[in-house]
């Protein structure tokens, strides 16, 4: 491979301008801008001259160096920043246009709104009111499971609402007021969307009031468990929404906030919005292999991105101060005609919303790094590849089996968080069905898991059934018969039915989607739902064997007379199997607690027959 002499660099000149370092075959590998353009290139080569830890990688890709000379500072910035964004360059800091946002959208066009936890590019294509982006899709989430408790509002999907003909079971633990049948009035309603709609734009006070109100009654009235679940709302509430509190202090109207967390050359940089004195919403962009120093990449990045933005704050808060701080505010002026302020707080509120924004960064680095949020991106893709009205934080998957029509039994599997959840497994014994009646079995599973979590308030977010659309269609009976409007359902096959692992097609079936969804046999979705539904089956498999085994060992120690009912069961216990009955020896047939040794003769006289 080609290395760059750094005596080249003696030639270089001392005017301000932008260089650009080059592999081997001569793809542009950094680019950056200097005051001085030899003394700053020349500072990558000196032994003691840069001790950032990505030098030494990029020192062995430089194969060439170009310049060009510019007038100014200024020019270097532009002129810099028009090259990142052409060549993309693998060690700077450049921000892609496929970022994914997480955000609260409440469908105010509906007659009959619902807020909804919704995952775009770009911008999103469903109409309604957005509330974020948020920070980490774990915020999304608790603040959804919040306002559903505070607002109770339809949770079911458009279609759902449509044929409903009696509340369901979110009515009747009070999470609904049932506009699917009439039981509120349009002007009630609104006024729980309304109530909804403020608390996400920062009027949380009146609640906390009247919910503090709620909890003194309760109080006094002795109850204090209901007592205690206010509290809970409360604190909730407050952990929420501590963040206006910073902003309302800060006393700043509109104004963007930029925190910094860094790791090598792993950088995520956050952002936190406030517009009117109020917190709207906050963003992050992660760099991998980010060469330049903190004070350059905030450059960098307030040129990439403000030049387009068009809602521009009044000012910007910064971590730190830039040396390009003044050239920065020209070129955003004379580019939107407006004044921005970048500013750098050494004290008070605002200083603390630069830390609250570093902070937030540093957690958001964290979680990029964890697998818990890998696993929660996926579900969030799950959410919205099948169009499913709720998070699937836990998901169960059902299967039954039998063999030749005998011991038709079922299992359960549970995934909460995307892992297997062990001690959540159940298993079934099919009663009173006919031989080969698989969907009756399945209508009976579904019945007695689902009526029982029903009871216990433990329903999951979303059913998962091995089968096609005759499958699917029982599990829609069931949630009829139920009154389940709240929960997800769908169906799982594999188009030859082969319950065998690796890249095999699948078929998922949806309720209102008269087609299928195909999954890309290399999609990590289709296989967290296949590991899901194989888990289902291998338990189902599993427990039938175990009953047929039981069954026929069972029948065989039935028929060796003169040993009662106890005494085979004591058997059945110790050994497992009549097998090991027949190959033990006298010695450890009598150690069965009340084996005698006509017991033991009864035995040999029936395995030579």
């Amino acid at each position: 491979m080609e290395k760059y002499d750094p005596k080249q660099l003696d030639r270089f000149p001392l005017e301000p301008g932008v260089y650009l370092m080059k592999n081997d075959v001569g793809e542009v590998i950094y680019v950056g801008k200097a005051k001085h353009l030899k003394k700053r290139v020349k500072q990558y080569f000196a032994s003691s001259g840069d001790s950032r830890p990505m030098i030494p990688f990029l020192l062995q890709e430089i194969a060439h160096i170009e310049t060009i000379v510019v007038e100014n500072e200024k020019e270097a910035l532009l002129v810099e920043n028009t090259l990142i964004k052409k060549h993309q360059p693998k060690y700077n800091a450049f921000l892609k246009d496929d970022k994914t946002f997480i955000s609260l959208m409440i469908n105010h066009q509906h007659k009959w709104p619902r807020i909804q936890l919704i995952r775009y590019k770009g911008k999103p294509k469903l109409k309604g009111h957005y509330f974020g982006p948020y920070t980490s899709a774990f915020a999304a989430r608790q603040t959804y499971e919040l306002l559903t408790k505070l607002f109770p509002l339809r949770q079911c999907s458009d279609e759902e609402l449509q044929r409903r003909t009696r509340p369901c079971l979110l009515y009747g633990i009070k999470r609904c007021i049932a506009p699917c049948v009439d039981f509120c009035t349009k002007t009630e309603y609104d006024l729980l969307v309304d109530g909804a709609t403020q608390f996400l734009k920062g009027k949380d006070q009146e609640v906390v009031a009247k919910l503090k109100e709620e909890m003194e009654i309760a109080s006094e009235k002795l109850e204090f468990e209901k007592a205690a679940a206010l509290l809970q709302t409360i604190r909730q509430i407050e952990h929420v929404t501590s963040i206006r509190q910073v902003v309302q202090k800060a006393g700043t109207k509109d104004s963007d906030s930029i925190g910094l967390f860094r790791q090598s050359d792993e950088v995520i940089l956050m952002q936190l919005f406030v517009r009117d004195g109020k917190l709207v919403g906050s963003e992050h962009y992660s760099f991998a292999h980010a060469l330049e120093e903190d004070d350059e990449l905030i450059s960098s990045f307030i040129l990439q991105y403000y030049q387009q933005k068009k809602d521009l704050p009044q000012e910007i808060l910064l971590p730190i101060q830039l040396k390009n701080n003044k050239e920065l505010e020209e070129i955003l002026y004379e580019t939107h005609n407006k004044k921005i302020q970048l500013h750098t707080p050494e004290k008070g509120n605002k200083k603390a919303l630069v830390q609250l924004a570093r902070k937030n960064a540093k957690v958001t680095f964290e979680q990029e790094k964890d697998e818990s949020e890998l696993r929660e991106r996926m579900l969030l893709d799950l959410t919205e590849t099948l169009k499913l009205n709720r998070y699937p934080r836990r998901i169960e998957c059902f299967d039954t089996s039998n063999i030749s029509g005998t011991d038709l039994v079922a299992s359960m599997v549970a995934f909460t968080d995307g892992l297997y959840d062990k001690k959540r497994t159940r298993y079934f014994k099919i009663k009173n069905i006919e031989k080969g009646d698989d969907y009756a079995a399945l209508h009976q599973v579904l019945s007695r898991r689902l009526l029982r979590a029903k009871d216990e308030d433990d329903l999951p977010d979303l059913v998962l059934i091995d089968g096609g659309k005759g499958q699917l269609n029982i599990g829609i009976k069931v949630f009829k018969e139920l009154d389940i409007a709240n929960v997800d359902l769908a169906a799982i096959t594999k188009e030859e039915a082969k319950h065998t692992k690796g890249l095999t097609a699948e078929r998922i079936f949806l309720p209102d989607h008269p087609e299928p969804i195909s999954l890309n046999v290399r999609s990590p979705l289709l296989f967290l739902l296949q590991q899901i539904r194989d888990a289902a089956h291998e338990r189902a498999i599993g427990f039938h064997r175990k009953r047929r085994s039981k069954r026929i060992l069972t029948s065989a120690l039935e028929a060796i007379p003169g040993i009662g009912p106890i005494k085979k069961k004591r058997l059945l216990q110790h050994f497992g199997s009549f097998k090991r009955i027949q190959l033990a020896t006298d010695e450890e047939l009598l150690a069965v607690k009340g084996i005698t040794a006509k017991d033991i003769a009864a035995v040999r006289k029936f395995s030579a027959e």
